[in-house]
């Protein structure tokens, strides 16, 4: 199907161009910013300005009231290509009617095993093994010396936020023989935990563990006091946002009543933990370790504390990389793929699928605005 008007699209970077020759063979115009680097935001405002139908975006670019109120009139619509929009000024969207989209679904699978791989990552210590053998400092074999790591088969983890990420972990956990403690500020889905408890049940029915396994909801104070492992899976929610914020929930306090044996795994947003706090805690050996892919400033900052050299053995820094699979970040099936996904949010709105309404799109963040 083509659309039947010739709609202008701005892109502030190059999300594949199989997903966007969906758009090019509809009769689109789409122009794309051509550098690695995020757009200067006056030139985002000046092609919003110039009267552009949509704008695809990212986490890294700052759609704020200064930007929407540019498009006031012409601007239809906003899709976001990442799962988080914390980037973007819902109030001011909802004041000017502008529906913004996100990407769902699409890198649960990614972003857990991601979590996951991390997570081993950190408490077998595999970048300090590679390192020994890249410096050459491989020395004769010995029972526990330079380091040993800490298995993670039948160890606790304790899964802070289950929504559609934390489940899709949760799942990957129940292979390790792990037990599972569940913690969710805003929603419990005990029916989930359930069916969990009933496949971990039959894996020891069956012989495949010789331990029987648990999972359960707990309160917060349990979850990091009783875990060897603290995985975060929770949106950024700041304070006046929601009666349950998560900006710095890790904070000193929360560090103190981990076991100094546990470590932390944020594949969440980065402000969720207090990174001073977290720096602290790893020096004075509050905790063993952590693993981080999201980050208060992104890029780190050159002079972040979490680069001291003296930290390397026990935290692990990626670069905001968890949904960064192939199909995951490039398919054109919106079913797939973050690229396929932000296109068919914008065609949905801007061709007026779902009978116009922005309230009944799937893909819609602000329906509120619409209702």
């Amino acid at each position: 199907m083509t659309a039947s008007k010739r709609f202008r699209v701005f892109a502030t970077c190059d999300i594949g161009q199989e997903a966007l020759d969906l758009l090019r063979r509809r009769g689109y115009e789409v122009e794309v910013y051509p550098h690695p680097e995020p757009p200067p935001k006056s030139l985002i405002i000046e092609k919003v300005r110039s009267g552009i139908d949509g704008l695809i975006t990212t986490l890294r670019d700052p759609i704020d009231r200064e930007v929407l109120e540019a498009g006031r009139g012409t601007l239809k619509v906003v899709a976001q290509c990442a799962v988080g929009f914390d980037n973007i000024d819902r109030a001011a969207a909802n004041e000017l009617k502008i529906p913004f989209t996100n990407t769902p679904d699409v890198l649960n699978e990614a972003t857990a095993e991601f979590a996951l791989f991390i997570l081993g990552c950190v408490s077998r210590k595999l970048w300090p093994s590679e390192k020994l053998v890249r410096e050459n400092r491989w020395g004769a074999w010995h029972p526990y010396l330079p380091f040993l790591g800490d298995e993670v088969t039948g160890k606790t983890v304790s899964v802070i936020g289950t929504g559609r990420i934390g489940k899709a972990f949760i799942k990957k956990c129940v292979g390790l023989d792990m037990n599972i403690l569940c913690y969710d500020p805003i929603v419990q889905d005990h029916e989930f935990v359930a069916k969990v408890q009933r496949e971990m049940d039959l894996r020891y029915e069956l012989g495949f563990t010789d331990e029987r396994r648990t999972i359960r909801y707990v309160s917060f104070e349990e979850a990091l006091s009783q875990g060897d492992y603290v995985s975060l899976h929770v949106p950024l929610l700041r304070p006046g946002e929601s009666e349950t914020p998560t900006y710095h929930l890790i904070n000193e306090d929360a560090l103190r009543k981990m076991k100094p044996t546990a470590y932390l795994i944020n594949t969440s947003r980065g402000p969720v933990v207090d990174e001073r706090a977290l720096y602290w805690a790893l020096k004075n050996g509050v905790i063993a370790g952590a693993a981080l892919d999201v980050f208060e400033i992104e890029p780190l900052p050159p002079d972040s504390p979490l680069r001291d050299p003296e930290l390397e053995d026990r935290l692990r820094l990626f670069h905001h990389f968890a949904s960064g699979g192939r199909i995951t970040r490039l398919s054109p099936d919106p079913n797939r793929g973050m690229a396929g996904r932000t296109v068919q949010a914008l065609i949905d709105v801007l061709e007026g699928n779902y009978g116009g309404d922005p309230a009944r799109m799937p893909f819609v963040v602000n329906k509120e605005a619409f209702q």
